[in-house]
């Protein structure tokens, strides 16, 4: 396994889609990576030699990924829910953020059901 920014990529794959088994990267960066890189889109990693891995580690290095980009996300959750705006405050309930409905959605951000059990009836 190629190791790129702390990520093992896939061998046996094309590059384009390889790369994006780092956070950060996706089909469009992966091409203009290996476009700056000057290699090709078809190639497979194991096909890459020692040369080609460097070039691409060095385009790979101009981008904000992997960890840096997952702290970045977190900082910016972290100012929308000090400030307390709308955003914040439903990132800090756990609810859904873009105005969906969450009477009968939303069960990934809520979690699992909690069940509300009945009033009893008094009987006389």
């Amino acid at each position: 396994m190629a190791r790129i920014s702390g990520v093992d990529i896939p061998k046996q794959k094309r590059g384009v889609i390889s790369l994006t088994y780092i956070f950060g990267i996706g089909k469009t960066r992966a091409k203009k990576i290996l476009e700056l890189a000057k290699v090709s889109e078809n190639k497979k990693v194991s096909d890459w030699n020692d040369d080609d891995t460097a070039k691409i580690r060095e385009a790979v290095g101009s981008f904000k990924i992997e960890g840096e980009l997952r702290s970045e996300n977190q900082l910016n959750i972290k100012r929308l829910m000090d400030i307390g705006c709308y955003r914040g405050i439903r990132h800090r309930s756990g609810l859904p953020l873009r105005g969906q409905r969450t009477k009968n959605n939303s069960r990934t951000r809520k979690g699992k059901r909690k069940t509300v059990a009945n009033k009893k009836k008094v009987t006389k």
